[in-house]
């Protein structure tokens, strides 16, 4: 049986007099208590109380060993404490200030704090998501997620992730204004483009060569999300991160247009501002990203 449980059980009965009141006190059956009682008196080869129908009375032995099971439950209660309050000072805590893009923090970053404040619940998190190049100093991010291949000097960067993009349309586009089987016939289609990354055309690699495509289309956007919304309502092919349309790929509700032919990748980065030794909470937080989106697990091309 327990041995603490067994201390614990003898003071109680000296304390409350009888084991029946102990019992009480402790939550458990008179017969458990007498059985501790009796598992402790066997380890320890003596008889600690006289017990009679009417009274129960401590032995010279039970005399002497009272004190020192009062000191053995005082010292675990007080390591106990130690232990938890150095638990509660480990627990990373505070607040960070996060920036990305509408359509990342939409569909990967959201969900991904969300598990990170599960775990770690102490801690407190505000999220900027806008479609535009944040300044970190004056807004006071500590960390930013930036997806491209050229980023600002003097900031520290971590690499994520690639970040793939795909050019895509509805079945139902595609069933109505036809394949494209290269890159020139996209010129006869609708395209949809980026009024900040590809506006006017399209970045295109093959084996190595660069292709820029020139496109036009009835819609501009600097959001992908809503850029999405045309692709699926039918308005035409776009080209869209995986990150955001993997899922609708694999579920046929989107279809790859020219596969052989990929967007240029780029690279999702954590971005700070340039410190020597960044705070744990903020260290932990991008070590946790690096994890999360290691491989790009939202990606379903090859």
């Amino acid at each position: 049986m327990d041995r603490h449980t067994a201390v614990q059980v003898f003071v109680e009965v000296v304390d409350r007099g009888s084991l029946s009141a102990a019992a009480e006190a402790l939550e458990m059956s008179r017969a458990m208590v007498s059985r501790y009682l009796e598992s402790l008196e066997r380890e320890l080869g003596v008889r600690l109380l006289q017990r009679t129908t009417r009274r129960l009375s401590l032995t010279d032995a039970g005399e002497q060993a009272l004190p020192r099971c009062r000191q053995l439950l005082q010292l675990r209660a007080e390591l106990h404490e130690q232990l938890g309050q150095q638990a509660a000072r480990s627990q990373p805590r505070g607040r960070l200030r996060i920036s990305c893009s509408t359509s990342f923090a939409m569909a990967q970053l959201g969900p991904a704090l969300a598990d990170f404040l599960q775990q770690h619940p102490q801690v407190q998190v505000e999220l900027l998501a806008a479609d535009r190049t944040v300044h970190l100093v004056e807004e006071r991010i500590d960390l930013a997620l930036r997806i491209s291949n050229r980023l600002d000097e003097g900031l520290v960067a971590r690499r994520l992730a690639t970040c793939r993009s795909v050019l895509c349309a509805s079945p139902a586009y595609l069933r109505q204004a036809g394949h494209p089987a290269e890159p020139a016939e996209l010129r006869a289609h609708r395209c949809i483009s980026h009024a900040n990354l590809n506006r006017g055309e399209y970045r295109l690699l093959h084996e190595g060569r660069l292709l820029r495509v020139p496109i036009t289309g009835p819609l501009q956007s600097n959001e992908a999300g809503a850029t999405l919304q045309a692709v699926l309502g039918g308005l035409g092919i776009a080209m869209l991160p995986t990150y955001l349309v993997g899922e609708l790929l694999a579920q046929g509700r989107l279809q790859a247009v020219l596969p052989a032919w990929e967007p240029e990748p780029l690279g999702l980065h954590a971005v700070m501002v340039s410190r020597q030794h960044p705070p744990q909470l903020l260290r932990l937080m991008v070590d946790f990203l690096a994890e999360r989106f290691a491989g790009e697990p939202w990606d379903p091309l090859p």
